[in-house]
């Protein structure tokens, strides 16, 4: 049976803007208090998003959140009519404003796990929604995550969805930004490696810097809902060393396809020991991994998160060899191209390069791979997929004259108080929703 990698990219939301709100990540900091642009972020990503089903890739769109969010303002106080409510916090906690105002969704690879059907017992493919619960502005996202793959995958045969875990430290869970699949065909079993920042209960070493965000605990309940077998499953503890340099998640120190590992040589915690794991296991499946290790001679860390060389996409081609999709401060930076240059004209399955300017998402602290689920699946999987999430020509022009009706092209933190922007968001969301077939997945709809 033929298998597909299905890319859900998210769109960038109407509210888009710096407040460097995520602490560890530090393109997040570096910006805070710049304007944006939330038109141009939209169509950057839109148009990543169509160049990649161009060139023969399977590509899907995931929607953004309502924001500002005022059921949480109401949950914390905030009384009256929506206009009121917004005059009252940003006069009074203007930060918590911009909080419930972030755009962060459009990251969808913290979305959610997603497990194929070739690797859960139950031979369905597994869903569970990240809580994200180490950052604020991210933990209110995993209600309205969970409508929107259920909408999309709605399927009870091929599809089961999961609540996301409960919200609590111990339990700290970021999606698939640590979590890789290596193997064969995507329709064949393979082995999951789920990366983990720090251990609750019996760990070795955490950061102390900056914060772990994903737990081994989170990792191993994922791993019991998708119902995995162990001899399949690996779980790596990241270098806490290269957390405390702003790698905030596995993906921006190392990206996987198929067989393919492109990993920096400080990824992981025992790495060798980790690595050699991984090969005995992709044995039993029939497949040999693929390393690629990037010593830090040619590719400093802090390099590495400047670039998001790492937080990059590898896709495999209809010839069986790989693209690398980076953003473009990866060619802007002369060790960085020099290394990518020299990496696909060495022969190994990685032989091209695909760059995008992502800029507005980049200065927030996300790259291609941030923006990216990644759903394999068999052929019948993807016919019960929801098709008009899915980007074609058609679609493509439908959501650039959506863009083109309802985004700002500047935004700054005093705008999010603003009533009218409130009312564009919603109305905007309102028509998204009717585009891509979804139903009434937002709060205010319901």
């Amino acid at each position: 049976m033929l298998g597909y990698e299905v890319n859900f990219d998210g769109l960038v939301g109407l509210t888009h803007h710096y407040a460097g709100l995520s602490f560890g990540n530090e393109a997040s900091t570096l910006h805070r208090n710049a304007v944006s642009n939330p038109k141009l972020a939209a169509k950057q990503g839109l148009l990543k998003m169509k160049s990649l089903a161009d060139l023969g890739f399977q590509q899907g769109v995931l929607p953004p959140q309502e924001r500002p969010h005022l059921p949480m303002l109401r949950k914390l106080g905030f009384s009256g009519s929506d206009e009121n409510i917004l005059a009252q916090v940003m006069r009074t906690a203007p930060q918590l404003l911009s909080a419930l105002s972030s755009a962060s969704s459009m990251w969808t690879a913290n979305a959610a796990t997603v497990s194929p059907s070739a690797d859960s017992a139950d031979g369905k493919v597994h869903f569970t929604a990240a809580n994200l619960n180490n950052k604020f502005h991210r933990a209110i996202e995993a209600e309205t995550t969970s409508a929107v793959l259920r909408a999309i995958f709605s399927d009870r045969q091929h599809f089961e969805h999961h609540d996301a875990l409960p919200q609590v430290a111990l339990f700290g869970d970021e999606g698939a930004a640590n979590h890789n699949r290596l193997g064969g065909s995507y329709a064949q079993r393979g082995v999951q490696v789920f990366v983990y920042g720090r251990q609750e209960f019996g760990g070795e070493q955490a950061p102390t810097r900056y914060p772990a965000r994903q737990t081994r605990e989170a990792s191993e309940a994922i791993a019991r809902l998708h119902q995995l077998q162990p001899e399949h499953t690996v779980f790596l503890q990241q270098n806490p060393a290269v957390i405390d340099q702003g790698v905030f998640h596995n993906d921006v120190i190392a990206v996987s396809n198929q067989q393919v590992l492109f990993h920096h040589q400080q990824a992981f915690l025992h790495q060798q020991q980790g690595l050699d794991e991984l090969r005995r296991k992709m044995a039993t499946v029939g497949s040999e991994l693929v390393a690629i290790e990037v010593p830090t001679a040619r590719v400093s860390v802090a390099d590495a998160v400047a670039t998001y060389l790492f937080n990059s996409q590898l896709l495999t081609k209809a010839n069986g060899r790989m693209m690398i999709v980076v953003p473009e401060e990866s060619r802007q930076h002369a060790g960085v191209w020099h290394y990518l240059s020299e990496m696909v004209a060495s022969g190994g399955p990685i032989d091209e390069i695909k760059v995008f300017d992502l800029r507005e998402s980049m200065r927030n602290g996300g790259g291609p791979a941030c923006l990216r689920l990644r759903v394999a699946m068999n052929e019948q999987e993807l016919r019960a997929v929801n098709p008009r999430v899915m980007m074609n020509d058609a679609l493509f022009t439908t959501l650039n004259q959506w863009v083109e009706r309802y985004y700002r092209d500047r935004l700054t933190q005093a705008d999010l108080a603003d009533p009218q922007l409130l009312r564009e968001g919603r109305e905007a969301l309102d028509a998204l929703t009717t585009i891509l077939g979804l139903g009434s997945v937002y709060p205010f709809q319901q």
